[in-house]
């Protein structure tokens, strides 16, 4: 069984920092595939950035170079360091591990950036 908490989140200002933190249990966290993923009203849920179990990551066009995406296998950690924060960026941040065709989620964190 897979459980997911996320935590860090809040209310900053624009150009402000936020480090998004994410609890993982289960055995299959070190072998799944992790990502970011937010989701702002009337929109759809959409990644935000994704790190393979080898390390690899990947981001969305609109976080590149003021995001990053980390694991800690040993702790069964996944984080979410924001840099440079814009209102955009305002949204419920959600935790999910990807394996074998599933995805399981977290309940979220939300993240409100003030202009």
């Amino acid at each position: 069984q897979v459980q997911l908490v996320e935590s860090g989140g809040g209310l900053v200002q624009a150009g402000e920092s936020l480090r998004l933190s994410c609890a993982a249990s289960g055995t299959i966290f070190r072998i799944g595939s992790m990502g970011w993923y937010r989701q702002s009203p009337g929109k759809e849920r959409a990644l935000v950035a994704l790190i393979v179990s080898d390390g690899r990551t990947n981001y969305a066009d609109s976080v590149k170079g003021r995001f990053t995406i980390s694991r800690d296998n040993a702790k069964s950690m996944v984080y979410l360091q924001m840099n440079s924060l814009k209102p955009e960026d305002t949204a419920v941040y959600y935790c999910g591990l990807s394996y074998a065709g599933n995805i399981y989620w977290g309940k979220g964190t939300l993240v409100t950036v003030s202009s």
